[in-house]
């Protein structure tokens, strides 16, 4: 009898998961309909069932007391991930929440497909961390989480190698692939062999679209909450410049829950007394004393893909902390926000086809993978690097859960 193996991409952003059935990948529509689930949970302040994917978005978007988190594999491989933490009344660590969001994947794939799921094939980065250390912890990490969810023989995956496995259709020769992803960017170099692909080289760094979000976020929506100004002393003449760690942690997918801690709400109400401008000092404190920090970051994201989409008249909607409050953000308003993070993700793809000992003109084809491969500055550095190659785009969200599957096919 065949032993199944469940590919599981367990994301930044979203999450899916996906089985070889011996002759085909099949994507497990683990929630409503869909291949893709938000990599959030949500749990109700009074204490009822946590909640995971889209419901918990819904939760967070329709005002229910709880506690919303996102952007959780972000955290791998640090001490807060470890951390005990109050959430919903209890006391858990973030160990625990993934351990339980990828136990409640295992359970809708094995009742969506009658199987049972013991051994797990998951991708992760080229490179959590750029240090080694952190980097080798953090898969421990989510190797940990895996066996707390039931699962008994885990594999990983650089994801990809794992979206070039699923671009094999898609191209000959050849390729480089680009998957730029919630948290990460990674790459592969690999080439099309008598019907097989063989990876030449891989690569990765710590940036991606949470990383474009604090950006926007920290040069568009916050000014509007204070940053950038200043305020009185307490003794003497002359004036401080309002302390930046609040925005940052507030701008920061995975730091919002950790915000709204008693020692912020304390630094605020004094950053109040003392602000030249009480008024944006206020919006900051009701952001955190309401905690609408989700709220505004999913506003900047909706704005910056806005502006993505080469609109010059988008607004980042913040109407729901002062009515009629909203923050221009246009095409080029963008661009020049996001400008510093061009080189990185340049020098990253240089740095794979060195690895590959390639030159950009023996690259036949740029496979585009990731949600955050649809900014612009990651299509226009591509095209940059490989101006001869065809520029692909493979399934964004499921290239890489595509892959594994078609790397755990039963034998």
């Amino acid at each position: 009898m065949a032993m199944f193996t469940l590919a599981i991409d367990f994301g930044t952003s979203n999450s899916a998961v996906a089985v070889h059935d011996g002759s085909a990948v099949r994507r497990i529509p683990v929630a409503e309909g869909e291949d893709t689930l938000p990599t959030a949970v949500f749990f109700p302040a009074d204490k009822g069932a946590m909640r995971i994917g889209q419901p918990a978005v819904r939760a967070l978007i329709e005002g229910e007391e709880g506690r919303f988190m996102r952007a959780l594999k972000s955290i791998l491989g640090t001490a807060l991930f470890h951390e005990p933490r109050l959430i919903a009344g209890r006391r858990r660590t973030l160990a625990e929440v993934v351990t339980a969001f990828l136990a409640d994947l295992r359970t809708r794939a094995e009742a969506r497909t009658g199987l049972r799921f013991t051994r797990a094939l998951s991708g992760r980065p080229v490179h959590f961390h750029n240090d080694p250390e952190r980097d080798a912890r953090a898969e421990e990490d989510l190797r940990g989480c895996y066996l707390g969810a039931g699962f008994t023989d885990v594999a990983f995956m650089f994801e990809p190698e794992a979206a070039a496995l699923a671009a094999q259709g898609l191209t000959e020769g050849t390729g480089l692939i680009v998957d730029i992803g919630g948290g990460t960017s990674d790459f592969s170099v690999f080439r099309v062999e008598e019907g097989r692909v063989r990876i030449l080289a891989s690569h990765g760094l710590r940036l991606g679209g949470t990383d474009f979000d604090q950006t926007v976020s920290m040069s568009h929506a916050m000014p509007l909450l204070g940053h950038g100004g200043a305020l009185t002393r307490s003794m003497g003449k002359g004036l401080l410049p309002v302390p930046n760690a609040v925005y940052l942690d507030l701008a920061t997918w995975a730091r919002i829950p950790f915000v709204y801690s008693p020692e912020t709400r304390r630094l605020v109400a004094d950053m109040l007394k003392h602000a030249v401008d009480a008024r944006a000092i206020g919006r900051l404190q009701k952001v955190i004393g309401e905690e609408l920090g989700h709220s505004l970051a999913f506003a900047v994201e909706k704005g910056k893909i806005a502006a993505n989409s080469g609109a010059n008249d988008a607004r980042i909607n913040m109407a729901f902390i002062e009515r009629g409050l909203a923050a221009p953000i246009g095409a080029a308003s963008l661009e020049e926000a996001l400008a510093g993070q061009r080189a990185p993700l340049r020098m990253a793809m240089e740095e794979t086809l060195r690895m590959a000992g390639l030159g950009a003109a023996a690259i036949d084809s740029v496979v585009l993978v990731g949600g955050s491969s649809l900014m612009g500055l990651v299509t226009s550095e591509a095209l940059a690097l490989c101006p001869g190659a065809r520029q692909l785009r493979a399934e964004a969200f499921t290239a890489v859960v595509d892959g594994l599957a078609i790397a755990s096919r039963p034998a």
